[in-house]
């Protein structure tokens, strides 16, 4: 079915709501988004599809809510928003029409729906309520700044603010999925890296590239250090233990921490090196054979110490 309509509901607006009309405006572009909670057109037709609203989740008549009692939850229990159904439905579809490899979209559909689209679920339903002080700047948190305030007179002014915020979720999403998707992209490039590393310690790659998951995913507990080019110089990067926290397989030399360009090259005796962030995660140099001098060292002083 190709609708004519995309109904949700008017008024003020959720991010459950906002980033489903992301994903059915860029599936079905020539629809009409319509925000209303009148009868006629939250009732169910061949013409359109509603979300949000309507009191009923029936996917061959395309009403999505999740407002009702007996409301839709995921396998394992936890409750959908009208997103997590939107994104159940048609986001392999979106997926597809954003040009991803048809072998890429389930594992792409998978990690953005447990990475992106669950959170939001959980938030909707105050199932999961963020607190601290980073509490006000999670994505639901700053789409919700963007409604009119509360005494902002003009009749359309919650349909602008809408389709103002509307703009700026789907650049979220959209940026997202690009992400997900260049990691599979870099997963096979770092598969082949790790198999010319073999039982080394260093990863040599051709650029920089997400490359935990690929090394995790390869079993590859053996490396301890990343080295590859930048525009004007190259990187040593150490690797993080687990996927939460900055704890490292192995941490560059303490010798070497917040020194730069003669203080460094003195301190590790390897000319060319420019650079260590005083955290140790991170260091330059100006050639390829520099930094692969710098993470042998890292290696040696690391193994001596029984990382």
């Amino acid at each position: 079915m190709i609708p004519d309509f995309l109904v949700t509901h008017s008024g003020g607006f959720h991010a459950d709501e906002l980033l489903s009309s992301v994903i059915l405006t860029r599936l079905f572009p020539l629809a009409r988004l319509i925000r209303s909670r009148a009868p006629e057109w939250i009732r169910p037709g061949q013409d359109r599809i509603i979300y949000d609203v309507g009191g009923a989740y029936d996917a061959d008549a395309g009403i999505f809510d999740h407002h009702q009692r007996g409301a839709p939850l995921r396998d394992d229990g936890q409750p959908y928003s009208s997103f997590g159904l939107i994104w159940k439905h048609y986001g392999r579809d979106y997926l597809a029409a954003r040009g991803l490899p048809a072998d890429h979209v389930e594992a792409v559909h998978s990690s953005f729906d447990a990475s992106f689209v669950l959170p939001i679920d959980l938030t909707d339903n105050g199932a999961l309520s963020p607190s601290g002080p980073l509490a006000g700047l999670t994505l639901p948190a700053l789409l919700e700044t963007l409604k009119p305030v509360f005494d902002e007179a003009e009749p359309d002014a919650d349909d602008r603010a809408f389709h103002a915020a509307l703009a700026i979720a789907r650049s979220f999403v959209e940026a997202k999925i690009a992400q997900s998707a260049a990691k599979l992209r870099a997963e096979a490039i770092v598969h082949e890296a790790i198999k010319a590393a073999g039982q080394g310690h260093i990863l040599e790659l051709p650029r920089g590239m997400p490359f935990r998951p690929a090394i995790v995913k390869a079993g590859a507990d053996h490396l301890l250090f990343v080295v590859h080019p930048r525009e004007k110089d190259w990187c040593v990067t150490g690797i993080r233990r687990a996927e939460d926290g900055f704890e490292l397989r192995a941490d560059l030399p303490a010798a070497w921490a917040g020194l730069a360009n003669g203080e460094l090259a003195a301190a590790c005796g390897i000319e060319g090196a420019s650079f260590c962030h005083n955290g140790r995660f991170i260091a330059a140099a100006r050639s390829r054979e520099a930094a692969l001098a710098m993470a042998e060292l890292a290696v040696k002083e690391a193994l001596s110490i029984g990382v």
